[in-house]
């Protein structure tokens, strides 16, 4: 396991390699359960997460060798550990950022969409091909991918197997930031330099409010934006980011 997921603490940012570059990086059982290893248990210093693939390719999605010949509950078993797994990276208070290249496919693709930041290459390829191999999405994609694109698209996306440039899937919000072929790390790392240097507790409130904001009614999501604006602007913070702003300064959070 400690192979298929190479980590390396560089200061603040912690670097996540997946790296089963004969397979095209897809996510086997062991890979999946290195990254739930990994996020329940993030090193106190970390600020921020980037996350990308060995060998030129991001991830080609679910390792189907694996799931030949399960049975419904097995797969259903599966799919929830899946969910387990990606909503603890989606709902981590330290930001993660998908460097991405090569092949973004289904599973690899639902992955992405749990990371907070995504960056793409223009070489990039995204691809839902579940419906092309007689199977659903089980990965969270149906939820997180159709909130990103919208369900028509999504549809049309598994119905037909459509591929999508990293052009494209910028345009269309499956990527945040779109970069040359071989640039995605470094931007990524650019990135996460940048957010490192914000306030933890404001970078988990971003992370963990909006995203429930974004499911609750208009009046619901104004009241817990009021209590979390609340939260934020008292403690050291909130007092180091108001002296550093009178004093014309960069702020400097512990």
């Amino acid at each position: 396991m400690a192979d298929m997921l190479v980590v390396d603490q560089k200061g603040a940012i912690a670097h996540l390699t997946l790296n089963r570059p004969e397979k095209r990086n897809a996510l086997n059982d062991d890979l999946v359960a290195a990254l739930d290893a990994f996020f329940a248990d993030v090193p106190q210093q970390t600020r921020a997460i980037v996350i990308s693939g060995a060998g030129g390719h991001f991830s080609s999605g679910l390792d189907l060798s694996q799931h030949v010949a399960r049975q419904p509950l097995e797969v259903m078993a599966h799919s929830r550990n899946w969910h387990g797994v990606m909503a603890r990276i989606a709902h981590s208070p330290v930001p993660v950022i998908a460097a991405m290249s090569g092949a973004v496919m289904g599973g690899g693709l639902e992955f992405a969409a749990a990371c907070h930041v995504r960056v793409a290459e223009d070489s990039v390829r995204f691809q839902m091909p579940e419906g092309l191999r007689g199977i659903f999405v089980g990965g969270g994609g149906s939820v997180r991918i159709a909130r990103l694109i919208g369900p028509d698209r999504l549809t049309e996306m598994m119905l037909t197997g459509r591929t999508y440039s990293g052009v494209e899937g910028e345009r269309l919000g499956l990527a945040h930031h779109l970069v040359p072929e071989g640039q995605a790390l470094d931007k990524a790392f650019e990135l996460a330099g940048r957010i490192a240097k914000n306030s933890p507790t404001i970078n988990g409130f971003i992370i963990q409010a909006i995203a429930q904001i974004g499911s609750m009614p208009p009046e619901a999501g104004l009241y817990a934006e009021s209590l979390t604006a609340a939260l934020s602007q008292t403690g050291p913070d909130a007092e180091e980011g108001l002296r550093a702003f009178l004093e014309k300064r960069p702020p400097v959070f512990r």
